[in-house]
């Protein structure tokens, strides 16, 4: 397959106004403090969403950004793809809802679950639709309101996540600018790792679920740092191998923003120095499949991705799944 096939015409990004910082989870009666968190994950603060604002308004905002950047209206939309972990609701998709609210009568909508790759998942699918000639116009959301699946008494876990979502437009590519190579992963044997345990349709939510507190967000911490740094290494090593690169051809790495110790290896392994890796987990926190396209966003938006830019994205998620691409811009 000859490419570059698809590139990203604009991005958007929306994000909660709540800041909560490590010393907040004080009030909250977690034995925590602001440099254990900053040691073991390079996080200061993080969004939560209040008030309202939901996976679906993050994500119109996202959306709306990103069309206005690329000139699209619309009714130009043939499809959208939303990658969430954190749905509205289970049926139907958060999804239709976004199409509703931005007006797209003519897009095909559909949610997307491949937890932290979700939004990698979504352009290569939308990569897929321009190619068969089933859409022109795509745009992609990563969207996740994390805070309400979470378990708030589990340090383990509510430290490490924050709410946002990111957004990209996805035209046919154009002089040589888009998507040069893209790789896609995963291993459901090890989905235990991270996962929700119940909730879901095989052991629905119940007296005894809420109790047990099944249905919030489960971690083996150290088991998935191991297989992170593995896994986004291998995918870091695909994406380049696909597009015909070293990391020494890579302008800016922007990598899933879940620890800044994973960002930190996978550059070394890419032999890509740390002055060009993007990192905004400081201020974020992990929001799943919203970092990448949070992360371009804010790096397009301060110069340090523009028109000629090669860009290498690497992810890993519950699933588990893992995913790469590289991008000119």
């Amino acid at each position: 397959m000859k490419r570059p096939l698809a590139y990203i015409a604009g991005t958007g990004r929306g994000l909660p106004a709540g800041v909560m910082t490590n010393h907040d989870f004080a009030a909250l009666g977690i034995e925590t403090t602001h440099d254990w968190i900053v040691e073991r994950s390079g996080i200061h603060e993080r969004r939560i969403a209040r008030d309202g604002e939901s996976t679906c308004s993050m994500a119109v905002e996202a959306a709306r950004k990103a069309m206005d950047r690329a000139s699209v209206t619309p009714g130009e939309v043939d499809a959208i793809i939303l990658s969430t972990a954190s749905p509205d609701r289970l049926l139907p998709s958060t999804a239709v809802d976004v199409q509703a609210a931005l007006g797209a009568t003519r897009a095909a909508a559909f949610d997307l679950s491949a937890a932290c790759s979700g939004w990698l998942y979504g352009l290569t699918v939308a990569e897929g639709l321009l190619t068969a000639g089933s859409a022109e116009t795509v745009v992609v959301i990563g969207s996740e309101k994390m805070s309400a699946i979470l378990d708030w008494t589990d340090r383990s876990t509510c430290v490490l996540f924050g709410d946002g979502a990111g957004a990209a437009v996805v035209k046919r590519a154009k002089q040589h600018r888009g998507i040069l190579s893209s790789f896609l992963r995963s291993d459901g044997t090890l989905a235990d790792l991270l996962h929700r345990p119940h909730g879901g349709a095989r052991t629905p939510l119940s007296e005894q679920v809420l109790r047990d507190r099944t249905h919030f967000v489960k971690m083996a911490g150290r088991e998935v740092f191991k297989y992170a740094v593995r896994s986004m290494a291998e995918a870091a090593d695909r994406a380049l191998d696909g597009a015909r690169l070293t990391g020494q051809d890579i302008d800016l790495l922007i990598p899933h923003q879940a620890n800044v110790r994973i960002i930190e290896a996978t550059a070394k392994h890419a032999n890509i120095p740390i002055e060009k890796v993007f990192i905004n987990v400081d201020r974020y926190g992990n929001t799943s499949s919203a970092t990448i396209p949070i992360a371009l966003d804010e790096a397009i938006e301060s110069g340090r991705v523009h028109e000629g830019s090669t860009v290498l994205f690497v992810t890993f998620g519950a699933g588990f799944t893992w995913a790469s691409m590289v991008v000119r811009f």
